[in-house]
């Protein structure tokens, strides 16, 4: 069962055939992933180069309703000492659009997101609506697996997502 289901979340059909790199690069990741010191107009940029726009943007944060953080994680070993990033991490809900609505964003992009900014009416739309939140989870989250495919004799179908074949 998708872990997202059990947590009380949507589901969609993922469509097969993706290729993986057979090569990982921290740094690159790095440089295409939000940071969480980024504002907005750095967090829609960085979402524009992935091809996906502002209501992607505040839609796929929402999945940090189940993230997790590194608190007292040491800094090699493991990463088994996690803290949620809300309150409710064991479940997919809309407490995460509540919070940033009463500014209790955890990361600075976050709270970016509620600031008196574009995407405020968003925000309170998904705060107060989880149908409405896990419609446009589910097709951003859709569009964001259709974003610059590997084709042709590029990357790889992995056997296991965790390690090349």
């Amino acid at each position: 069962m998708h872990i997202l289901l059990q947590l009380g979340g949507p589901t969609w059909n993922v469509e097969l055939g993706r290729r993986d790199s057979t090569t990982a690069s921290r740094a690159d990741a790095n440089n295409d992933l939000p940071a969480p010191f980024m504002d907005l107009p750095a967090l829609k940029t960085n979402f524009q180069k992935a091809g996906l726009d502002e209501t992607d943007l505040v839609a796929l944060s929402g999945g940090h309703a189940i993230g997790n953080r590194k608190l007292t994680c040491p800094s090699s070993g493991g990463d088994t000492r996690l803290a949620p990033f809300d309150p409710t991490a064991v479940k997919f809900d809309t407490l995460y659009f509540k919070n940033l609505v009463k500014r209790r964003g955890l990361l600075h992009s976050d709270q970016a997101l509620f600031n008196g900014v574009s995407t405020d009416a968003l925000v309170k739309k998904y705060s107060t609506h989880a149908g409405a939140f896990a419609a446009d989870f589910v097709k951003s989250m859709i569009k964001m697996g259709r974003n610059k495919p590997l084709e042709g004799n590029s990357g790889q179908i992995r056997v296991n997502c965790r390690r090349i074949n």
